[in-house]
């Protein structure tokens, strides 16, 4: 009996500013929703299932009510690479909820079995890495996902098959209209490609936007010198500033100048200290330095976003310009582009 591939890291994808076009990659492209949640590639064989993370951590243990389904539903040998999602909200209005699904990855094992029935996770499906004696990587995607489906057509949820289109138009409404249901973007996978494992041969839309932030202040570089990270925050309607995320991959240079931009805005008490904030803790950061200089209010920047969670930028924001026209107290959270609802379950069809 030949091994099948496990562990395995993951092929990747790489960022796109637009949907690509078909007829620019030989073979062709198929088309997926791009899903936020735990990328994951599950392992069965002799009856036991095992699920690894994109960086091969065991999540396993976090899943139990997915270890049940997958054994039910899969094969009793294969390999299939996937995202594990959590679903919230009422039938009708489904989407994905990433603060959910972070929460299942928890220390306690009472912790792990009460989350799993009260937010039970999905496993999406989207290539097949190895079934039976077969290990598939070498082939061209087509033939994966052909494979793939011949088992998929009978999951039952949580699993689920992704859905594929050949058709760019129908791909890029996908990227307007999934994004109601919390997912990502769009990727395109050549025809052709074969798996590489850890290779970034996919490509990849995701959401962007901009929005007026105001600078609420800094860390320090893990490496002790320059500006690390920016604080950012939005006023409310309340006007209360609030804390939305932050911004930060400054190269070197840019990290040490900004130490010198930023200065005049530095808080200091009467003594002329610089007047130190800190942000929430959680079980994330817990044991971390999250002690940050505090600046005056009164600076505002431009900065690009894919999407909010809550009332927090969901990933890490990126520069785009200083506004010196703009007044901190103009920047609010009603600039913010909310997506049309658009329900989950539609997309998991």
């Amino acid at each position: 009996m030949s091994a099948l591939p496990f562990p395995v890291q993951p092929m990747l994808a790489k960022a796109v500013t637009d949907v690509p076009d078909p007829g620019k990659v030989p073979g062709g492209l198929l088309y997926e929703p791009k899903w936020d949640g735990f990328r994951a590639v599950v392992h069965i064989e002799n009856g036991v299932c095992e699920i690894g993370s994109r960086g091969s951590k065991t999540l396993t243990r976090y899943f139990p009510e997915l270890v049940d389904a997958l054994l039910h539903n899969l094969p009793e040998r294969c390999v299939l690479d996937g995202e594990i999602v959590v679903r919230t909200g009422k039938q009708g209005s489904e989407r994905l909820d990433w603060e959910a699904l972070s929460q299942r990855v928890h220390p306690a094992e009472s912790r792990v079995r009460l989350l799993a029935k009260e937010t039970p996770a999905s496993f999406v499906a989207f290539d097949l890495l190895g079934i039976d004696d077969n290990n598939l990587l070498e082939l061209p995607f087509s033939a994966r996902r052909s494979a793939l489906e011949d088992i998929g057509a009978d999951f039952e949820a949580p699993i689920h098959l992704s859905q594929t289109t050949a058709d760019v138009e129908l791909a890029r409404r996908w990227l307007v209209q999934f994004e109601g249901a919390g997912l990502d973007g769009v990727v395109a996978k050549p025809l052709d490609a074969a798996y590489e494992p850890g290779k970034r041969r996919m490509l990849k839309v995701k959401h962007h936007r901009t929005a007026d932030v105001v600078v609420l202040g800094y860390r320090m570089h893990k490496s002790g010198s320059g500006v690390g990270s920016v604080l950012l925050g939005l006023y409310d309607d309340d006007g209360e500033l609030r804390n939305v995320g932050g911004m930060s991959a400054f190269s070197d240079k840019r990290r040490l100048e900004l130490i010198d931009e930023l200065e005049p805005d530095v808080m200091r008490d009467e003594s002329g200290d610089i007047v130190r904030g800190e942000t929430d803790r959680s079980r994330f950061s817990s044991g971390k330095d999250v002690s940050y200089v505090r600046l005056h209010p009164r600076r505002v920047v431009e900065v690009r976003y894919d999407q909010m969670e809550g009332d927090r930028f969901r990933h890490t924001a990126q520069f785009e310009r200083w506004r010196p026209d703009r007044e901190a107290r103009s920047c609010t959270f009603d600039q913010l582009e909310v997506p049309v609802a658009y329900d989950l379950s539609k997309v998991l069809a």
